[in-house]
């Protein structure tokens, strides 16, 4: 018998929607003059409200939710670190029960280094680190309470048990180096997606970045990307379009037999960032068969809107900075640090961050942030465009994701509520949550039996 999921409101949650419901409470309660055998405007307000709340839950209660895009840090799985505690990362156990998030796809990232076997060694060693780490949870450290899947049957299943489930995607294909064996290797460690890029071109496949300088190396794909390509197909990896150049992406369409998918990537046509899609690789998408992984983050989102609030911020953020003497450091200046300089700049740094969002709750007029409607919005337009069928849901936390409404994993259920908001059946919701995905998957797994049948 299927248990129920564990969900449990945190407390954000509950201030997301219960201020508006007090508040007409509140109102009710100051008139005095109506009957109460006649019912107000406002109680009508108040018992939609609560139905619609009442609905949603029932709703994201009963569908399996699964996020496409979550990033790791080895050090946060270790024997005293790990995901069975509260952690300041957005992602781990305890968050993922508060905000009724079922599904996790752990990724393993690399980021972009020399094209050379020492760059492709450091790569390797580093994809198989995450590789590692995302095994102990699931077999060492909480084996009771979440599971490896690499089915949609094993995700089901694990689901029914009443336990939370981790799945593996690998961002930038660079850790394979020149080995195509190694695509069968991270297959059979648990990968079932992977892109062929990230930021910066690699020797399978050029970048989006590459619409900033106007720089390509492979015009698309490398002949050993295309060859990547068939391997994936051959052993059941999905094919991930997020991050590849437009070229790649549609290069990668044309060749895959089987359907592809974008992991964390929304529509350019509402923001225009290179990291989205623009309406030609949607509609091949949508005729390949594959999905595209809406994804929440702010400056994917609404890149106008998020510098607008960015800027705000860090005009603040800089002043505090300077009362402390403490100099802001970009990535590749945190990376020369030793372990314990960075750990201390971390920790005064993030001291801050929290001091600023007490400062920006006492100021009037700060600019909205990114928020869920804005992504929903995303949503809808995909959906409008492509159908139903073709749609899902990423965060890229602890990658850059996250938007006020959907900051961490504890504010999953605040989706599922736009979403019945805006009109959704449970069954349209399922599909966006989990089963498109799923579905695309099984298709995969499918072609790659018969690809092997045939060898």
């Amino acid at each position: 018998m299927e248990q129920p999921k564990h969900y449990s409101p945190s407390f954000s949650n509950f201030l997301y929607f219960g201020t508006a419901l007090f508040m007409s409470f509140f109102i009710l309660g100051c008139n005095t003059n109506k009957k109460d055998s006649e019912p107000t405007l406002k109680q009508n307000q108040v018992m939609d409200s609560t139905a619609l709340l009442s609905k949603a839950k029932a709703i994201h209660d009963r569908v399996i939710t699964l996020d496409t895009h979550i990033d790791i840090n080895v050090r946060n799985f270790t024997d005293s670190i790990n995901y069975t505690q509260r952690l300041d990362n957005q992602v781990n156990l305890p968050k993922m029960n508060e905000g009724g998030l079922d599904v996790a796809w752990f990724i393993v990232y690399t980021g972009q280094g020399e094209l050379t076997s020492e760059g492709y060694q450091k790569a390797y060693e580093n994809a198989m680190s995450k590789f590692e780490a995302i095994h102990r949870l699931t077999k060492e450290y909480a084996p009771e309470q979440i599971g490896l899947a690499l089915t949609s049957d094993d995700v089901r299943q694990l689901v029914k048990e009443g336990k939370k489930v981790a799945m593996i995607g690998v961002e930038n294909g660079y850790p394979i180096g020149t080995d195509l064996h190694n695509v069968k290797k991270f297959y059979d460690l648990g990968a079932r997606y992977m892109s062929l890029a990230h930021n910066g071109h690699s020797q399978l496949a050029d970048s989006n970045t590459g619409e900033n300088d106007g720089v390509w190396l492979h015009n698309g794909l490398s002949e050993l990307g295309k060859q990547v390509i068939a391997e994936m197909n051959k052993y059941g990896m999905m094919i991930d379009l997020s991050h590849p150049s437009v070229e790649a992406n549609k290069q990668m369409i044309a060749l895959s037999k089987a359907p592809v998918i974008a992991s964390h990537s929304s529509a350019r046509a509402l923001s225009n960032h290179s990291r989205n899609l623009d309406d030609d690789v949607l509609a091949r998408i949508k005729e390949n068969g594959g999905v595209v992984q809406a994804v929440a983050f702010k400056s994917y989102v609404d890149t106008n809107k998020h510098k607008v609030r960015s800027d705000f911020e860090a005009n603040i953020m800089q002043q505090l900075m300077d009362s402390i003497g403490l100099k802001k450091l970009d990535r590749v200046a945190l990376r020369e640090l030793d372990e314990p300089t960075r750990t201390a700049y971390n920790k005064k740094y993030q001291s801050l961050k929290r001091v600023l969002e007490k400062k920006l709750e006492a100021i009037d007029n700060v600019p909205e942030a990114v928020n869920v409607v804005d992504f929903v919005n995303h949503i809808d337009y995909l959906v409008d465009k492509i159908g139903i069928d073709h749609v899902g849901i990423s965060s890229d936390f602890d990658g850059g994701g996250g938007i006020e409404g959907w900051a961490d994993a504890s504010e999953t259920f605040h989706v599922t509520l736009e979403l019945v908001k805006r009109g959704y059946t449970e069954e349209q919701i399922a599909k966006l949550w989990s089963g498109n995905l799923l579905r695309v998957l099984d298709e995969v797994q499918e072609v790659a039996k018969q690809i092997q049948a045939q060898s």
